[in-house]
């Protein structure tokens, strides 16, 4: 049972703008005159589905609270929005939002803070079925979410009695010009121009601790995506890539859209990273970016700048989905390395 408390991190609920409910709009013609009023054109279910959204978050935290109040444990509600330093001092953080929620608490945890997240609005397939034709009703994915309303006591109950433990989830680390950053990331990282548009320079190679190293690869792209195991789900898998084991402890790379690439260096667009190995990028682009985990944390780049990418970074201890903690299958991607 925790001694020191738990840290209760809050999506915040400012996240859409006020959508007034649809029996409240405002039914005003148009006029050359004077805008249309707000929302006066949105369909209806749309409006609902929002206002429901909003509404689900809502109960969520309320009733997580009113289980915490009834626990042994000290507790503190803070929307995440407001964190600015590291966290320490808790014996465990519980995430209420979802994946990007998590994504976000985890800038501010080492690797001796567990974390649970709580899926606050999850996708109901009857509802994105029944409202296909008019919008996309997908809510939140919660792929790293261990719980939820419905079974959040039961979730907790085992965590504080220590029937369940968390798995340690790799992180990537990122220096640039020898200087590391402060924060790790645990789905991903994209290095690309400020304006996703524009077309990159830069080459990288694959380094081993034993001095071994690729040939350069020379390149001109929309960018270099590297991610985790826990980031093959994401945008990686978008682009092409794929899913990886959650507890492989491998990167996963792949060039953005390269331009013309030779037959030589094609295949080596997409590829994996050993954990005793770092990718080491050289940009030649007057501007750059480093976006860590979507855009939760941003670091400019300039000409001439040396990023190293590697998988040396504190885990995460994460309280992980019972069909993701039984995910440890090591053939459910295909292994290929530049070196």
């Amino acid at each position: 049972m925790p001694k020191r408390g738990v840290l209760l991190l809050l999506k915040p609920l400012d996240i859409y703008p006020p959508i007034p409910a649809a029996h409240h709009l405002p039914n005003l013609p148009p006029s050359s005159s004077s805008p249309s009023p707000p929302f006066s054109s949105l369909n209806p279910k749309i409006v609902s589905f929002f206002n429901d959204r909003l509404k689900v978050h809502k109960d969520t935290i309320n009733l997580c609270q009113d289980v915490l109040r009834c626990k042994f444990v000290d507790w503190e509600p803070v929307i995440c929005n407001n964190l600015c330093h590291p966290i320490h001092h808790v014996d465990l953080v519980i995430t209420i939002g979802g994946d990007g929620t998590l994504l976000q608490a985890s800038h501010f945890l080492d690797d001796s803070i567990p974390v649970l997240g709580v899926n606050s609005d999850p996708t109901q397939i009857k509802e994105v079925n029944e409202s296909s034709n008019d919008f996309d009703a997908a809510r939140s994915t919660g792929y790293l979410c261990a719980a939820t309303a419905q079974n959040f006591e039961q979730v907790l109950d085992n965590i504080l009695e220590s029937y369940m433990q968390p798995s340690e989830i790799s992180r990537l680390s990122i220096t640039v010009n020898g200087h590391p950053f402060p924060t790790y990331a645990l789905n991903d990282i994209l290095i690309a121009h400020p304006c996703p548009a524009m077309v990159s320079r830069f080459s990288f190679r694959i380094n081993g601790n034993n001095g071994t190293s690729s040939s350069l690869i020379n390149t001109r792209s929309s960018g270099l995506r590297v991610s985790t195991a826990a980031g093959s789900t994401a945008a990686i898998l978008s682009g092409g890539g794929l899913r990886m084991p959650i507890s492989s402890r491998d990167l996963q790379y792949m060039v953005r859209e390269p331009i013309s690439p030779g037959p030589a260096e094609a295949p080596l667009m997409h590829g994996f990273v050993k954990p005793d190995q770092s990718i080491f990028v050289e940009w030649y682009s007057q501007e750059g970016v480093v976006y860590i985990d979507g855009c939760h944390v941003i670091q400019s780049l300039k000409f001439g700048d040396k990023i190293k990418i590697s998988a040396k970074a504190p885990v995460l201890k994460l309280y992980l989905p019972q069909d993701l903690v039984r995910d440890h299958n090591p053939k459910s991607y295909r292994w290929r390395s530049v070196l």
